[in-house]
């Protein structure tokens, strides 16, 4: 029998399997998970909470209304200021309550490996931006009520209140820093020395204008002071565990600044204006404008000279 040519060929390669005779094996790739992301929001304790401490806010701030009217409209500037302090702080968790005061910070940590690339994780915060307008416009107007008591003049008052507005600014600007960089922490270090210059003014200057005026308002300003001081560090120590290290949750970081705004607020007001009624060194009576307007004092009077 003679074999065609072509079938021969065939036969003497068919162990080479030129043609494939199975199925080929693929490749195994690797595969591609998209990197989850840690989000943290507040819950039902954090926003039961800002609700709890607006309410708190607008009764204190009725009750302060209320004090003032009790005394003459020349020696009420204690109770005003007071009073815009927890009604700022009334809009400000309003605010936050509802939503409207909030922002979310996109923090992107880097995992640095030894002999595998570096892996990335992220974690998107919720950032309360209304608390830091909130500190912006009541903290300034504490430090008001606190000079006004020790009697500090106006160069030293303006010092304090400076510094306490690149603390609150320098603070915001930290919480929305860039993770693994020096900016987050360099920010936080700037608000950390402006308040020392706060601290610096109250307690060195501060103290002893007090001290001048007599002891008993000496006294009182130095507990007053300090309990303001003492309630003041306590902020950047909570905000180093949660917006800087997120070592505490949205709910805890909500619930321990709403305990220090009612420290820091409607006690520290309660407390002003109830020792300062019964302390007639601490009145700054205003007068005049202050107190009765312009009346005939700013209206331009013809003699008879200038009318001829």
């Amino acid at each position: 029998m003679v074999l065609d040519p072509i079938e021969e060929v065939l036969k003497k390669t068919s162990s080479l399997q030129i043609i494939p005779t199975g199925k080929p094996t693929p490749t195994p790739l690797p595969s591609v998970l998209p990197t989850p992301v840690d989000y943290q929001h507040a819950g039902h304790d954090g926003k039961t909470t800002l609700w709890v401490v607006f309410v708190i806010m607008v009764i204190a701030s009725a009750v302060f209304a209320g004090l003032s009217w009790r005394v003459p409209v020349s020696k009420r500037l204690y109770h005003i200021i007071t009073t815009l302090i927890t009604i700022f702080a009334a809009i400000s968790y309003f605010a936050m309550a509802t939503g409207h005061g909030v922002a979310v910070n996109h923090i992107k940590i880097r995992h640095t490996h030894n002999h595998v690339p570096d892996t990335f994780t992220y974690v998107d915060r919720q950032v309360y931006w209304a608390r830091y307008i909130d500190w912006t416009l009541t903290t300034p107007l504490l430090l008001l009520d606190l000079s006004l008591l020790a009697g500090l003049n106006g160069a030293h008052i303006l010092l304090a209140v400076i510094a306490d507005i690149i603390m609150i600014l320098t603070g915001l600007f930290a919480a929305f820093g860039s993770e693994g960089t020096p900016q987050k922490w360099g920010w936080y270090t700037i608000a950390c020395i402006a308040y020392l210059v706060v601290v610096w003014h109250l307690a060195v200057h501060g103290r002893a204008q007090a001290q001048a005026r007599s002891n008993q308002v000496a006294t009182f300003f130095a507990s007053i002071a300090g309990f303001t001081l003492l309630v003041w560090t306590a902020y950047p120590i909570v905000w180093g565990l949660a917006d800087g290290a997120r070592k505490v949750s949205v709910d805890g970081e909500i619930i321990a600044y709403a305990v220090l705004d009612v420290l820091a607020k409607p006690v520290f007001g309660l407390w002003l204006l109830i020792t300062h009624s019964k302390m007639s060194e601490t009145n700054v009576d205003l007068g005049g404008f202050w107190a009765h307007g312009l009346g005939r004092e700013g209206s331009l009077r013809l003699t008879d000279d200038d009318g001829a």
